[in-house]
């Protein structure tokens, strides 16, 4: 028997058939009994589809028939859950596994508190199940033009967002403040934008500290990869222009440290991705 609140799971698959198969055996051992999945396959050109509805036949696949980078990826699913009357839309990566509780533990935090507009998990590196690579989410620096995740829990003033990694999102949240930004982040920062629009509107952000992710992070793009340096510095320059109350300071000082990092470690493809990355950032409009 189902019980509790309707919450519409939607896992973004791109050439990843692997980790999505993997994500969706985690997800059939959850205790949390309410829930639809939806897995979205933002254009991949594999046999991804083929292989995901062989192994999971019940779960549904959505094809974009293009890449839409992950806002757009992720708001396909967001816009059917919301058709399909859901209460609560959780975000959850496809390169992860999750304990049977972690939705529960989510569900319940966000049913405690009205306030709060979104609810994160903490995530443990997949490939190393002891180390905590996100108590939920991070504080942006303003001074250095950084993100940084927390690995431990903090007052709710420093938990400036939600790594879209995990996240579970109400849907009067959603309503409100609309979905995330895909015209302006095509891949990363656009958890953080989402996050900041959220507390701009008097939501809050909160952390459910039973809710265990194992995560592999970067299984898209690669980890130090030139696209990710790319459209890692593109999104960064578009954030700080829409939130830095002087935009050119943390652009300027997070790009040469990124670039100094990559000239250090011999990384060309680096250097050229994340100048080429800042430089798109800052032509596109906010």
């Amino acid at each position: 028997m189902k019980t509790g609140p309707t919450v519409y799971v939607i896992l973004l698959n791109w050439h990843g058939w692997r980790d999505t198969i993997a994500c969706l055996d985690s997800l059939a051992s959850l205790d949390y009994t309410n829930y639809h999945v939806l897995v979205v396959d933002n254009g991949s050109t594999d046999d991804s589809v083929t292989r995901i509805r062989a192994a999971h036949p019940e779960a549904p696949v959505i094809e974009t028939g293009r890449n839409l980078g992950f806002s757009g990826g992720c708001n396909v699913g967001v816009r059917r859950a919301l058709e399909e009357g859901t209460d609560y839309i959780w975000l959850l990566n496809s390169d992860t596994t999750v304990d049977p509780q972690a939705l529960t533990a989510m569900v319940a935090i966000a049913e405690a508190d009205p306030g709060v507009g979104a609810v994160g998990s903490v995530l443990y590196y997949l490939d190393s199940p002891k180390d905590i690579q996100a108590w939920g989410g991070g504080e942006v620096c303003f001074w250095s033009g950084r993100s940084r995740h927390h690995l431990n829990p903090v007052p709710s003033a420093r938990l400036h967002y939600l790594t879209a990694a995990s996240i579970l999102l109400g849907r009067r949240a959603l309503e409100e403040i609309g979905l995330l930004d895909e015209n302006t982040f095509f891949m990363y920062w656009e958890d953080t934008d989402f996050s900041f629009r959220l507390r701009k509107a008097g939501w809050r952000l909160a952390v459910a500290d039973r809710s265990i992710v194992l995560h592999r992070e970067h299984a898209a793009t690669g980890k130090g990869s030139p696209l990710l340096d790319y459209y890692f510095n593109e999104s960064a320059a578009r954030f700080f222009r829409r939130y830095a109350p002087i935009a050119a300071w943390p652009i300027s000082i997070g790009t040469l440290g990124r670039l100094g990092k990559r000239i250090l470690r011999g990384n060309l493809p680096g250097f050229v991705a994340t100048l080429h990355g800042t430089y798109s950032g800052l032509r596109k409009n906010r």
